[in-house]
């Protein structure tokens, strides 16, 4: 992982599956995207590292007491990492302490999503 990303330590190998969420987001959406993650780690089993990375203004769907916290920790259960777009989250007025617990951030979700793809990460967006 890039020095600029604080993941949740799930000791996951690379390469693995990047699912992306941009812009305007609703929590059925949310609860959607992070459902198919789940799946995607009951059928890649845990060796693979599974990231959603959420970008736009569905940062607030990160917040602590945020409608989707439920389905922040059952996805965090499964080792799936959750990460807040830095960019997005200034735009949107959050800082980290305002996320639910296990969500990380990146800086830039659009480099990391660069950098994800060039360690042979699979892209998947939703």
């Amino acid at each position: 992982m890039s020095d600029e990303t604080t993941v949740p330590e799930t000791g996951q190998a690379a390469p693995g599956l990047l699912i992306h969420s941009a812009g305007p987001l609703e929590k059925d959406a949310l609860t959607g995207i992070l459902r198919s993650a789940a799946n995607a780690r009951a059928a890649l089993g845990q060796a693979s590292g599974i990231e959603v990375v959420v970008q736009g203004p569905g940062v607030t769907l990160l917040a602590t007491n945020s409608p989707a916290t439920e389905a922040i920790a059952n996805a965090g259960q499964l080792h799936v990492d959750i990460l807040a777009c830095g960019n997005s989250m200034r735009s949107a007025g959050m800082e980290d302490k305002d996320l639910a617990p296990g969500v990380g951030t990146v800086p830039a979700a659009i480099a990391h999503l660069a950098r994800r793809q060039w360690d042979g990460w699979a892209y998947a967006r939703l």
